[in-house]
């Protein structure tokens, strides 16, 4: 009988698909944690193009990007940066109607949008097809980030009910350049312990980041049994487009 090897570390990292929703400030910086880590497939999803307001935070353009769409610009950014990756850009926002491929296609998703409607579309999807997903948001100068592995703990509804209608955004608050860095980048080292196997991931565990006081807290938190589509008896199984924004 012969015996498969097991993969090592690298050879996971190196075979593994990440998709990336958004490419802004958060996204941006997962993009490049996770090409630097090795990850060699990567889908960056972004239906907005770059501006020179943003170039502050969203540190894989430059001025001779603006006005490009942005998963275009990442796009060449990091191939000219990473020679041999392989990067699909899709300039276009994620709907209820290709979500599912386009989970089904990867090891793992990163949600990096600023956008609480595609959040939340993006966890329900994730946990209807039993897919992982790591989801952050960035604003002023704090952030903070979870994972969501379907049947291993609980996902963003178990923290919010619905997305916020009246949450104050970078739009609002604006957003300090080095914090979306933070956190995306967070999430490059998130996805690539879920590629691995791994380390301790922050499956029911929020970790927030306070820039003022330059501190991080973990706070442990359980699937709720009401929770609309991962509790005892789920009223939500599907998911629809509430779109309101973008990728910051």
């Amino acid at each position: 009988m012969t015996r498969h090897a097991k993969k090592s570390r690298e050879e996971k990292i190196a075979s593994a698909a990440v998709l990336v929703v958004g490419a802004g400030g958060l996204g941006c910086a997962a993009l490049l944690g996770l090409a630097r880590s090795g990850i060699r497939r990567l889908t960056v999803v972004d239906p907005d193009r770059v501006d020179e307001s943003n170039l502050h935070r969203q540190v894989l353009y430059s001025d001779t990007d603006i006005g490009m769409p942005k998963a275009l610009a990442a796009k060449a950014s990091l191939e000219t940066s990473f020679p041999g990756i392989d990067v699909r850009a899709l300039e276009a926002r994620v709907t209820s109607g290709d979500v599912w491929d386009l989970l089904d296609e990867h090891d793992v998703a990163i949600d990096a949008t600023d956008d609480p409607a595609t959040k939340f579309l993006l966890n329900d999807a994730a946990v209807l097809s039993e897919s992982t997903l790591v989801t952050a948001s960035a604003v002023a100068w704090r952030g903070h980030l979870l994972t969501v592995k379907p049947g291993h703990g609980p996902c963003l509804r178990c923290l919010f009910e619905d997305p916020p209608t009246d949450a104050p955004g970078c739009s609002e608050l604006g957003v300090l350049g080095p914090v979306p860095g933070v956190l995306g980048a967070l999430e490059a080292v998130e996805a690539v312990k879920v590629v691995t196997g791994g380390g301790k991931t922050l499956v029911g565990r929020l970790l927030t980041y306070e820039g003022v006081s330059g501190t991080f807290r973990i706070v442990e938190f359980d699937a709720r049994p009401d929770c609309a589509v991962c509790g005892d008896a789920p009223t939500i199984r599907s998911v629809v487009d509430l779109y309101a924004g973008g990728a910051g």
